[in-house]
């Protein structure tokens, strides 16, 4: 997938703006699918950026879901903390582009 390759500078930018947001997706154990993903890439679309939670009952490791993210969509993770995934991809709409705006500046 062809992702934009960002910096340590612009990655810590992403980190500071995410500091503050709620997982708004979880992994339980139902796992991983193509049909989750597609909600998730259609909310980054929406907000650039955000956070997903895997659960305690989930028998996917972090890692595994941070390659799936990665192989399977132009979505980055940009940092995990515990079971917590911080996810970014700059909108396909113009009106949506916020932060990658300010990522590019950077």
């Amino acid at each position: 997938m062809c992702n934009m390759k960002l910096r340590g500078k612009q990655k810590r930018y992403l980190r500071s703006e995410a500091h503050h947001l709620k997982p708004i997706f979880q992994i339980g154990k139902d796992g991983l699918s193509e049909v989750w993903l597609d909600e998730v890439l259609k909310a980054l679309d929406k907000r650039e950026l955000l956070k997903v939670n895997i659960l305690q009952n989930s028998l996917v490791e972090i890692e595994d879901v941070k390659e799936f993210i990665e192989n399977n969509s132009d979505a980055q993770v940009i940092q995990t903390i515990g079971n917590v995934l911080v996810l970014f991809k700059k909108s396909d709409k113009a009106e949506n582009q916020k932060i990658s705006v300010k990522v590019a500046e950077l």
